[in-house]
């Protein structure tokens, strides 16, 4: 299993996590981000997902090096979706591996976070009322809710 990855098929959430692991971390940490049928009073039937793959891939890879480095991690892998991504779907997974515990938490959201800043992956929302690009600026509702 690549480090990181682009996929228009389900992610395999339980193989990237088996592929992080190490010897040498007491954290193993898998966070995964589903499709939700409603955010607030927005109700969604699914997501469609759309990147530059070279870019998007080279900028996953990135992240990936970088949050090794700054968190001392023995592992790490991103998995992100493209395409249509019914409700209850992954579109996407990260895996972390670390010494400890909050070595590997720190790792995970900062990965989530950097990955929705800066990685040129675009999502579009189907719901009753047709299809929404969500960009990053408006991406968090009312009441602090996040809808990416």
């Amino acid at each position: 299993m690549p480090a990181v990855e682009l996929t228009q098929g389900p992610i395999d959430a339980a193989a990237l996590l088996a592929a992080i692991g190490s010897s040498a971390a007491g954290a193993n940490l898998l966070f995964t981000g589903t499709t939700r049928e409603s955010t607030g009073a927005t109700v969604t039937n699914w997501l469609d997902y759309e990147a530059y793959e070279p870019l998007a891939s080279s900028e996953l890879e990135r992240l990936r090096a970088e949050a090794i480095a700054r968190f001392g991690l023995a592992g790490c892998g991103i998995i992100h979706r493209l395409g249509r991504v019914a409700v209850g779907e992954t579109s996407v997974a990260v895996a972390v591996s670390a010494a400890h515990r909050r070595e590997a938490l720190a790792a995970a959201e900062w990965l989530l976070d950097e990955l929705k800043r800066q990685v040129p992956i675009w999502k579009r929302e189907a719901g009753p009322t047709g299809l929404n690009w969500v960009h990053p600026e408006t991406a968090s509702r009312p009441g602090g809710e996040d809808c990416r």
